[in-house]
């Protein structure tokens, strides 16, 4: 089984955030090269003072963090992760990949991309499988091009069977951060009446509104707008839903009440275990109160209302 490596340069300032970022994105393990503090390390750790000169001609300012992916983690779906948290943590970067073997990464991790239930009513079709027994369930057609969002990470799972708990009486969903737009879409096949989808990324916004289409979705029942939250998303929402990193949650969230219809739920998820107290303590701070919490492989959803 062939592994891709994907290699993600950032500014040395950013190594530790971008670190944490990767560490979320694959479980085949990463390491980092930063040599920022070549000297000191090289002496405190192994006790030498002589250098390889290769080593000593590093670029100081960049560290450079390699992840190792299987195909059936879906590289191209880790490479997107990457891209839309680390753009929604204004952190510069560069992103190339590499394959264990020649191989064409890209469409090879759609070989273990299958069509698969998900909670009690939905289930999702990658558009390239044509043969599939979805029962009586909901079924959510997806190509997620290089966005995220497929439902086979814990974080999509999570938000979608979640989302799904909570679609009884809920007429308007926003979705912040959309990716492939895959939670509004399905809030749509849930029955919502009204759905939006925001994206700082265009390539989500295009994968977003295809997506839409492909589920017989569009404007104005599904609108996918490009830009900031507060910039582009006019009205309230019985539901707002983000699946994004801690870190982008703690700043979007101090403007998501103004968004929320009363009694409406804020539902989040893309957050690692080792966050909760610091996400708990900013809900807490803006006036949120935590309704419902779960927990997959160390990563946490949240549903809260406001108090």
């Amino acid at each position: 089984m062939d592994f891709t490596e994907i290699i993600l340069t950032v500014d040395v300032r950013n190594a530790d955030t971008a670190s944490d970022v990767a560490c979320m994105a694959a479980r085949g393990g990463i390491y980092v090269e930063d040599y920022s503090h070549l000297e000191q390390e090289a002496h405190d750790i192994a006790h030498i003072d002589l250098i390889d000169e290769d080593l000593l001609q590093k670029d100081r300012s960049k560290a450079v963090i390699h992840l190792y992916v299987s195909p059936e983690d879906n590289p191209a779906e880790t490479d997107a992760y990457l891209r839309e948290r680390l753009t929604a943590l204004n952190i510069p970067f560069s992103l190339s990949q590499a394959v264990c073997r020649n191989e064409d990464w890209e469409n090879n991790w759609k070989a273990y991309f299958k069509p698969m239930p998900i909670g009690e009513r939905l289930f999702i079709r990658p558009v390239w499988v044509d043969e599939y027994d979805a029962g009586d369930r909901a079924v959510l057609h997806i190509e997620p091009g290089v966005s995220f969002g497929t439902g086979t990470h814990e974080t999509t799972r999570l938000c979608l069977q979640t989302i799904e708990k909570h679609m009884d009486g809920c007429k308007t969903f926003l979705d912040v951060g959309c990716g492939s737009g895959i939670l509004s879409v399905a809030a749509l096949l849930l029955g919502a009446e009204r759905a939006e989808a925001v994206d700082i990324d265009p390539l989500a916004v295009k994968m977003a509104r295809l997506n839409g289409e492909l589920n017989g979705f569009h404007e104005p029942r599904y609108t996918v707008l490009e830009g900031n939250l507060t910039d582009k998303v006019h009205g309230r929402y019985d539901v707002v839903a983000a699946n994004i990193v801690a870190d982008a949650i703690l700043l979007l969230s101090k403007d998501i009440r103004q968004f929320l219809n009363p009694g409406g739920l804020y539902i989040t998820s893309g957050i690692i275990d080792l966050r909760e107290r610091e996400i708990l303590d900013a809900f807490s701070s803006l006036g949120f109160e935590v309704l419902e919490r779960y927990e997959e492989g160390g990563w946490l959803c949240f549903v809260t209302g406001v108090k």
